[in-house]
């Protein structure tokens, strides 16, 4: 069994688009899903002590307990919590990476832009 992570946002139009592009990337047959409106904001800004100890606690059980081999930020158009234009939210997902990198620099980390359109692009 392999797995890899996504901190995804809840809403449910982005989970099947972003699961089956990161079992393919990562080639993993599990993904796990730790969700949170707008995650790549809370991680990027760093400023909700609680969310972000939440955040770390589910991820440190997946790559503990499942050896997650990747781990995946993902932002998307239309979101209700990160209201805010496209190349704000990538580089809230691009800085919410550079975070992880510094709490985990041995993982492979990436973000991910989900369109109108649901399509799945690494940025």
């Amino acid at each position: 069994m392999k797995f890899c992570t996504v901190i995804n946002c809840m809403d449910g139009r982005v989970q099947l688009p972003v699961i089956k592009y990161l079992q393919k990337r990562f080639d993993a047959e599990y993904v796990d899903t730790i969700t949170e409106p707008g995650p790549n904001r809370v991680l990027s800004e760093q400023n909700n002590s609680a969310l972000l100890e939440s955040i770390s606690a589910r991820l440190i059980i997946s790559l503990e307990n499942h050896k997650s081999v990747g781990i995946a930020v993902a932002g998307h158009h239309g979101c209700a919590g990160n209201p805010t234009p496209k190349e704000d939210q990538q580089r809230h997902t691009e800085d919410a990476v550079k975070f992880l990198k510094t709490k985990y620099p041995d993982m492979e980390i990436i973000g991910l832009w989900v369109d109108e359109n649901w399509e799945v692009r690494e940025i």
